[in-house]
């Protein structure tokens, strides 16, 4: 196939087992770019994920696979001493055949690489309730095996990437200088942000003063950043660990709401399609409590629906940031796509927002019946 990197030549630099046979560009994600590799060994076929990180976005490619590698080897760890006979794993690094976590080409493209997971798949959105159950188990599962990692430990690769209130300021200047022109046309998606200017302090303010306390978190738990065996439906794999950081467990949990509890993909511009689905909000809350739920406080079970309302806001104010800029961030597939994706999650927080009541009561009610 043709591509607009040597791929084989990259690849080669890479622990990988055979002769190269093949390549193929995965086009799901919006940050870094991803092809699927095969090897033949012994004539047996074996794949393997190679990335190129994205250094515009990442800048310190060595704390990014530092973070990585250590996150990995702590849940490699404590997975081995589980002998219930579930089955778990995690992502498998290939180091570079000079014993590195990354490749960096004359040209200062920076490649990784991890075993492929077979039998697996993502998905976009959540197409059985189950599937959105075993998603929490595993976020759940993944913030109890961390539990005993010291998040101090962990770098900060965006750092205040989950900060909601200067991403609030950010946005504001964004707006101010309005550099492309494009800010007249939303006026109205505008006026949402301002009028939850008090929300974006909340959590941010619970962390400062040592309330909530500070956990390693995946901080992008999207349900496409599962991965979901074919044969049994259960997610054996969390992927797409660049952002694992000290933070607050509420973000993780907020952002697994924001992208597999809604009724439609994130850039669907029917806004009438556009909801929090309650079924699956207690589908993915009954696994995630039961995996996580005794180590979690009072005021994390308190801001659960906040949280996913907060982060729901915060990647709207994320999208239309990137609009107003110029669509320099996120990738895009056509024009307007950022402003669409905006409108999208501002249309979802609203709705998660007036779900409140419901969303409490569901979380109460897991609770007494997991005796938390």
């Amino acid at each position: 196939m043709k591509n607009e990197f040597n791929i084989e030549n990259i690849a080669q630099h890479f622990c990988f087992e055979g002769e190269f046979a093949d390549v193929e560009l995965n086009q799901i994600g919006h940050i870094n770019t991803t092809y699927v590799v095969t090897y033949k060994y012994n004539q047996v076929p074996r794949r393997y994920v190679l990335q190129q990180i994205n250094t515009s976005i990442f800048l310190n490619p060595d704390i990014l696979m530092e973070n990585i590698k250590n996150v990995t080897d702590h849940i490699r760890g404590r997975i081995s001493s589980i002998t219930d006979g579930h089955r778990r794993t995690t992502l498998d690094l290939i180091e570079t055949r000079d014993g590195k976590l990354y490749y960096q080409t004359n040209e200062g493209d920076c490649w990784r690489a991890y075993k492929f997971i077979e039998n697996a798949t993502t998905y976009q959105l959540v197409e059985n309730p189950m599937h959105f159950y075993h998603s929490g188990k595993a976020f759940g599962e993944f913030q109890h095996l961390l539990s005993d990692f010291p998040a101090e430990k962990l770098h900060e690769t965006i750092p205040d990437f989950h900060n909601t209130q200067k991403r609030y300021a950010t946005f504001m200047d964004v707006v101010n200088a309005d550099i492309k022109g494009r800010a007249a046309e939303a006026t109205s998606d505008i006026a949402f942000v301002k009028n939850h200017e008090k929300a974006t302090a909340v959590i941010v303010d619970l962390i400062s003063g040592g309330q909530l306390p500070l956990r390693v978190t995946h901080n992008d738990t999207k349900f496409n950043n599962v991965m979901i065996d074919k044969e049994t439906g259960e997610v054996i794999c969390v992927i797409d660990l660049d952002t694992v950081m000290p933070g607050s467990a509420l973000y993780d949990f907020g952002d697994s709401i924001r992208s597999g509890a809604t009724t439609a993909e994130e850039d669907e511009t029917d806004l009438s399609k556009v909801s929090l689905d309650l079924e699956l909000f207690e589908s993915f809350t009954r696994g995630y409590l039961e995996a996580a739920g005794n180590s979690l406080s009072e005021l994390e079970y308190k801001y659960m629906p906040l949280s996913a309302m907060l982060i729901t806001l915060e990647l709207g104010m994320r999208f239309l940031t990137d609009y107003l800029n110029g669509d320099v961030y996120f990738r895009i597939h056509r024009e307007k796509h950022n402003l669409e994706r905006a409108r999208n999650q501002f249309r979802l927080a609203a709705d998660i927002e007036q779900k409140f009541p419901q969303m409490e009561e569901i979380i109460s009610r897991l609770r007494e019946e997991n005796k938390l």
